[in-house]
C-alpha cells in the first residue's frame, strides 16, 4: 500500500486507509470520531480566486479608518495598525507586538504562502519552498485571529455609542468581509496541496508538470475502519504523511519527514512536563489580570480605574447583557475553564487513565477551539485605547491588567499546543479496549 494512501488521527494515532469521498462527506476516525478528512476538495482555480480575494480585502481593512467617533467637535479615528502604534508608544510593546502578529502577520502569512503554491500548482509546479510555505500556512492558521478580531471590533463600537457620534468607515466593512473570506480559506486543508504537489511529481519524474488541477478519481462510498494491529507509524503532524517508525528516537537521532523535513515524533516530547509548566504560569497571571486594571480613563471628572470584571458590570448596567455575557464568558469563564481542562486532561494523561477517553478527546478539542476567543478583551482594549483620544476631554490608556491578562491567553493556548492528545488513547492500547 502506498503511504499516500494512510492517514493517522490527529488525536487518538489510529491507523486509517483513505478513500475517495463524495463532496460533503466526511471521514471520521472509527476510536475517538475526530474528523480525518473532507471529501472533493476545492479547485485549485476556487481556492486562488478566494484566496486573492481575501488578500485584496485584508489590505483595504489594514490601510481604511476602522472608525470614526465625534464629539463636542472632536473628531478621533483608528486603523488596526494605529491602534497598535498607540499601544506601542504607551510602553504595552509585548501587547502591541502580540496584537499585530494575531491580526496581521499570521493572516498575511496564510494568505500569501496560500496564493503563491496555489497558483504555481495551477501553472504545473513545485514551487521553490513548496513544503515550507504549506507548514508555515498551517502555523500561522493555529494564531490568526481575525473572526475574534471582529467580534472586538463591534464590541468597542457599541460601547463607543453611549460616549460619543459613531461612524462606521472603509475599514469596518472590509474586516467584515475579510471574515467571511477568511472562514471560507481556513476551510482549504493544506494536506490536499501536499497530495496535489506529489501527484504532480509523479506524473512528471523528468520535471517537466502537467496542471495539477487534472480530474480526481470519481468518488465512491466507502467504510473508513483502521487498519490490523501491530502496525507503529509515525505520523506527520505538518502534512500528513506516514512513515515507519526507525527507533531514531531511541538512538538519541531525530527522524524527519521524507516529503515535508518536519521532525516525527511517536509522542511529543516531554508533553505532559511542558503542559504543567506552562499552566502554572498562566494560573499564577491569572490573578493580577483580573485585580488590576485593564484600563485608566482620564477625563474632566477624574480617573477611572477599569478592570475586567469592572467592564461586565457596566455593559450589564448601560443595557447590553448580551455583550456583558460574552466579555464574562470570552474573558473570564473560558481561561478558568481552559486551565481546569488542560489540568484534567494532563493530570489523567500522567496517571495513565482509561476514563472516558472519547469524552476527554473531545474535551481537547474543545480547548483547542475556544482557545483564541479569549484574546476578545485585549482586542477591545487595543481599539478602545486608539479611539478614545480627546486631548483634555477624554484619553484611555491601557494598564498592567492587560499585559497579564494577554500572557495567559498565550500561555494557555502554548499548552494546548505542547499537549499530545494521543497519550489520552495509550493506556486504553496497552489494555487491548477500543473505547470507554
Amino acid at each position: 500500500m502506498h503511504r499516500n494512501d494512510l492517514i493517522s488521527c490527529h488525536d487518538c494515532g489510529v491507523l486509517h486507509r483513505r478513500r475517495p469521498l463524495a463532496p460533503r462527506e466526511k471521514a471520521r476516525c472509527v476510536r475517538c470520531g475526530s474528523v480525518l478528512y473532507r471529501g472533493a476538495p476545492p479547485s485549485l482555480d476556487r481556492i486562488a480566486a478566494i484566496t486573492l480575494g481575501a488578500i485584496i480585502v485584508f489590505l483595504i481593512a489594514q490601510f481604511f479608518p476602522i472608525v470614526e467617533l465625534e464629539v463636542n467637535g472632536y473628531t478621533t479615528s483608528a486603523t488596526l495598525l494605529g491602534a497598535i502604534r498607540v499601544l506601542w508608544h504607551e510602553q504595552m510593546q509585548v501587547v502591541a507586538v502580540n496584537v499585530l502578529l494575531f491580526t496581521i502577520v499570521f493572516p498575511a502569512i496564510e494568505l500569501g504562502a496560500l496564493l503563491y503554491v496555489t497558483l504555481a500548482l495551477r501553472a504545473g509546479y513545485q514551487p521553490p519552498g513548496f513544503h515550507r510555505l504549506l507548514r508555515a500556512v498551517r502555523k500561522a492558521r493555529q494564531w490568526g485571529m481575525t473572526e475574534v478580531l471582529m467580534i472586538g471590533i463591534l464590541i468597542t463600537i457599541i460601547k463607543m455609542t453611549s460616549l460619543a457620534q459613531v461612524v462606521p468607515q472603509p475599514g469596518l466593512f472590509a474586516f467584515g468581509a475579510l471574515t467571511l473570506l477568511l472562514t471560507v480559506v481556513v476551510s482549504f486543508d493544506p494536506r490536499a496541496l501536499w497530495l496535489a504537489g506529489d501527484r504532480l511529481v509523479a506524473s512528471a519524474p523528468g520535471g517537466a508538470g502537467v496542471p495539477a488541477a487534472a480530474s480526481a478519481a470519481a468518488p465512491r462510498p466507502m467504510r473508513y475502519t483502521a487498519l490490523a494491529k501491530g502496525v507503529h507509524p509515525l505520523a506527520c503532524h505538518a502534512c500528513g504523511l506516514v512513515a515507519a517508525d526507525i527507533g531514531a528516537h531511541a538512538r538519541g537521532q531525530r527522524q524527519h519527514c521524507a516529503r515535508c523535513g518536519s521532525t516525527l515524533h511517536r509522542r511529543q516530547p516531554d508533553s505532559i512536563a511542558r503542559t504543567w509548566a506552562l499552566l502554572l504560569g498562566a494560573a499564577i497571571l491569572y490573578i493580577p489580570a483580573n485585580l488590576l486594571p485593564v484600563m485608566y480613563t482620564h477625563s474632566l471628572f477624574g480617573k477611572e480605574d477599569d478592570t475586567i470584571i469592572s467592564g461586565v458590570v457596566y455593559f450589564w448596567t448601560s443595557g447590553s447583557p448580551a455583550l456583558a455575557a460574552i466579555i464574562f464568558i470570552a474573558s473570564i469563564v473560558v481561561p478558568v475553564a481552559k486551565l481546569g481542562a488542560l489540568a484534567l486532561l494532563a493530570f489523567t494523561s500522567q496517571r495513565g487513565s482509561r476514563w472516558r477517553p472519547r469524552q476527554r478527546t473531545v474535551l481537547y478539542r474543545l480547548v483547542e477551539f475556544v482557545g483564541r476567543w479569549s484574546m476578545l478583551d485585549i482586542f477591545v482594549i487595543t481599539l478602545t485605547v486608539a479611539l478614545v483620544r480627546f486631548s483634555s476631554l477624554a484619553v484611555i490608556t491601557a494598564g498592567p491588567g492587560a499585559l497579564a491578562f494577554c500572557a495567559v491567553v498565550v500561555l494557555t493556548m502554548l499548552a494546548s499546543m505542547q499537549f499530545d492528545p494521543r497519550l489520552i488513547w495509550d493506556p486504553v492500547q496497552k489494555s487491548g479496549e477500543n473505547h470507554a
